[in-house]
């Protein structure tokens, strides 16, 4: 599951990225071969935290497992 964060709250993507240009076409980010594809990784601090990712909009997306 793709959520995205902001410094206090979370938000399903699909709340945000309905008005990106890199969306699908149910206005979710794109996500391919294990990785988001409209973004670039972030390294995590710990083993703990979930893959995250920043998006070309600037949002910050984890995905949970």
């Amino acid at each position: 599951m793709l959520v995205i964060l902001t410094d206090d709250q979370i938000f399903a993507p699909e709340q945000v990225c309905q008005s990106c240009w890199l969306a699908n076409s149910s206005g979710k980010p794109r996500w391919g071969g294990g990785k988001l594809v409209c973004g670039q990784a972030i390294r995590s601090f710990t083993e703990q935290q979930p893959e995250q990712y920043e998006c070309v909009m600037g949002f910050r997306i984890a995905h949970i497992k």
